[in-house]
């Protein structure tokens, strides 16, 4: 695939913040560590973590949803930026490399999800992991068309051992959605990603392994679970996430880890309650809280498959819209996932 236009490198200035030169190496934070670039060929065979923003709500527009994801991935950063470097692993520095903001031009949605999966197939043949700050969730289709691309070019995939790709998605919605074919009549949106992910699986052989957690039951048609239950999704509801459910959840969720070889974590900031995560566009007036996504992300974290890799090699943050936050409370609740994930990340080299 030849990639286009639309992408830029990030502006260095936001990458801003405390600096603790009498603590020298151990005062370190994470605008310290990064380095950014502009052209993936500059990539290298380091087996870090690449960064990546995809400055677009077309989805979200679509879907009538509230615009705004658009600003999210540099305001993301901005947070992320002052906060504390824990992430260097015991043989060797971590490489933490922000590679830049995809832009959807001219409304055009499905060639700015092509050059998302450019970018993310790019990362991954490289050795690195990947971090994707949204954007509305149609980043999810340029995310996984990417994750797919990397298996299919680099031979992991082949007509007898195919990829299993577990999807875990922190969410509100099911995000399967009806689309026409043509685009027209019912266009692909926010709220269409996994049922084109489930299609492009069935093109492709692949199982579709998809959990969907923290469902709103009242934000989702009787349509969509019908749909969820014919494609097998494993999917919880939000009130099912309490606390005095959660070894029950967590026990599932390995259950679900465990019958695949490789995981892709999605987490929509809607999933959250409207007084956790107030800058969304579709806040939640039920919600799914913090302790309990923190409880549910340890087995994601820790899986390992045969060969001893952590099955964690992508994720992506989604819906985080900046024109309803307050106090900056939604951005540094999504910068704490990123800290929580990229941790993760290194701590798996």
């Amino acid at each position: 695939m030849t990639k286009t236009t639309n992408h830029a490198a990030t502006n260095t200035d936001i990458w801003q913040g405390r600096i603790d030169a009498e603590d020298g190496e151990a005062g370190m934070r994470f605008h310290q560590k990064v380095t950014l670039i502009g052209d993936d060929e500059q990539l290298t065979n380091q087996a870090g973590v690449v960064l990546l923003g995809f400055a677009c709500d077309e989805g979200v527009k679509r879907n009538k949803g509230r615009v705004g994801a658009v600003q999210a991935p540099d305001i993301i950063r901005k947070a992320l930026a002052n906060t504390a470097w824990h992430h260097d692993n015991a043989t060797k520095t971590s490489t933490f490399v922000d590679a830049g903001n995809i832009y959807c031009s001219d409304t055009d949605l499905a060639a700015s999800q092509k050059e998302l999966a450019y970018h993310v197939e790019t990362a991954l043949n490289k050795q690195n992991k990947v971090m994707v700050l949204g954007g509305g969730h149609e980043i999810a289709w340029g995310t996984f068309q990417g994750l797919a691309q990397h298996f299919q070019n680099s031979g992991i995939s082949t007509d007898v051992n195919k990829p299993k790709i577990g999807i875990i998605n922190f969410d509100a919605h099911f995000d399967l959605r009806t689309y026409s074919t043509d685009g027209q009549a019912f266009p692909t949106s926010s709220g269409t990603p996994f049922n084109q992910i489930a299609k492009h699986c069935q093109q492709l052989g692949w199982a579709f392994n998809y959990a969907c957690l923290g469902v709103s039951r009242a934000s989702n048609t009787q349509a969509l679970f019908t749909l969820a239950d014919q494609l097998g999704v494993h999917y919880r509801e939000d009130h099912q996430l309490a606390s005095y459910h959660l070894a029950e959840r967590i026990e599932e969720l390995i259950a679900f880890i465990d019958n695949v070889d490789h995981l892709y974590l999605t987490i929509d900031i809607d999933v959250f309650s409207a007084s956790t995560a107030p800058g969304v566009s579709a806040p939640a007036a039920r919600g799914v809280n913090y302790e309990s996504v923190e409880a549910l992300l340890q087995p994601i974290f820790n899986a390992k498959n045969s060969a001893g890799q952590a099955k964690l090699i992508i994720a992506d943050l989604a819906e985080y819209n900046p024109n309803f936050d307050i106090d900056n409370q939604t951005a540094r609740l999504a910068a704490r996932l990123t800290w929580d994930i990229t941790r993760a990340m290194f701590k798996s080299k």
